[in-house]
């Protein structure tokens, strides 16, 4: 069981910095706001408070961002995030796209290699957006790194969207960058594509690169960043952190029950994956895979097996571990964890452009 909330806070403050905690434990409070214990959620509130931020064509310390529906159907948005002019930072590859909107989107392949981050945000299937501006400032920070294109996938929420919309979102995203002239690049004039995405997103990213590798698309890799996972079975970690540093059991059991099918449990493949229910993926032709984890995050033994069953499944996984760090640390510059892990991020990108 978890402790006091004083105690717990105590702790909070003392193992990270007081802007992260803040930070965090205004989300808390809004998340506590919004769960209704019949499973239900209040979404008009939760758009209230969702603090956005609209795109915005300007050259913001260096990178631009505009909205674009892509389908129309469901109508899934996506935010673009591109780099400055050529002209002011001599940037090859992603300075080739710094043409107006309109151009921009009609345009053709790059000579020059480039990424294309098709990044999903987090709040556990139920929360945030594209325009949540904790991920525009992490979309941004992602141009900066990498020189390329990101885009970030507005999919669909849960409770009001239960499984599999979020996927069929992310496939439907990936699908569409994949098919974009004015995303490919290099001699080869092909789409360099990497998944990337943090806690909810995380999943969504594994379990679109699977619908890929199943597909037979080429993705260039996965970024995952404090990926939600789950279980029937507790695991130690979650014993031990329950209610310290920002999460409890009790908000991800709620997070699952809004997410997955009726009349299923935390062993479904979406929240499992390599669980008895799951499926392995020995032989299927998986992306690569850097996968960072936070320590002190109630959920890190979930994605340390995850990475365990990639790796026993005969993929590349580069596993980054920080023992000391909560969720959400990569959202501020303030810790040495959130430079180091930049830093690993702009290795892996470069390393399989």
């Amino acid at each position: 069981m978890a402790g006091s909330d004083e105690v717990n806070r105590n702790e909070c403050k003392g193992a990270v910095p007081i802007h992260t905690w803040v930070l965090i434990s205004n989300f808390k409070l809004a998340y506590n706001m919004l769960r209704r214990a019949d499973g239900t959620f209040d979404r008009d509130l939760a758009e209230f408070l969702d603090r956005r931020v609209p795109p915005d064509a300007r050259a913001q310390e260096g990178v631009s961002s505009f909205d674009h529906v892509i389908d129309t159907s469901t109508g899934l948005e996506v935010r673009i995030y591109r780099g400055a002019a050529a002209a002011n930072n001599g940037a090859a590859g992603a300075g080739a796209v710094t043409l107006p909107i309109l151009d921009f989107l009609a345009g053709a392949p790059s000579p020059d290699p480039f990424p294309v981050i098709l990044f999903f945000h987090g709040g556990s299937f139920a929360h945030s957006s594209s325009g949540t501006a904790i991920y525009d400032n992490l979309c941004r920070r992602f141009v900066k790194l990498s020189k390329g294109v990101v885009v970030s996938v507005n999919y669909r929420r849960a409770p009001e969207h239960r499984y599999p919309c979020a996927y069929e979102d992310g496939w439907t995203a990936l699908k569409w960058a994949m098919s974009q002239p004015f995303l490919r690049s290099g001699a080869d004039a092909r789409p360099r594509v990497f998944l990337s995405g943090d806690s909810s997103g995380g999943n969504i990213a594994h379990h679109v690169a699977v619908r890929a590798a199943d597909a037979g698309i080429s993705i260039c890799g996965n970024i995952l960043l404090n990926a939600m996972f789950g279980g029937t079975e507790r695991t130690e970690s979650e014993r031990r952190l329950d209610g310290k540093y920002f999460v409890t059991l009790q908000d991800r059991d709620w997070y699952w029950k809004a997410y997955l099918p009726e009349d299923t449990d935390r062993d479904h493949p979406a929240c499992n994956p390599f669980g008895p229910n799951g499926r392995r993926l020995r032989g299927l032709p998986f992306t690569k895979s850097l996968i960072i984890v936070s320590g002190l995050d109630l959920t890190c033994d979930r994605q340390l097996a995850y990475a365990e069953g990639l790796q026993e499944d005969g993929h590349h996984v580069k596993l980054v571990y920080r023992e000391k760090a909560t969720i959400g640390f990569y959202l501020l510059s303030n810790t040495d964890h959130y430079h180091e892990v930049m830093e690993e991020i702009a290795d892996f990108l470069r390393a399989n452009l």
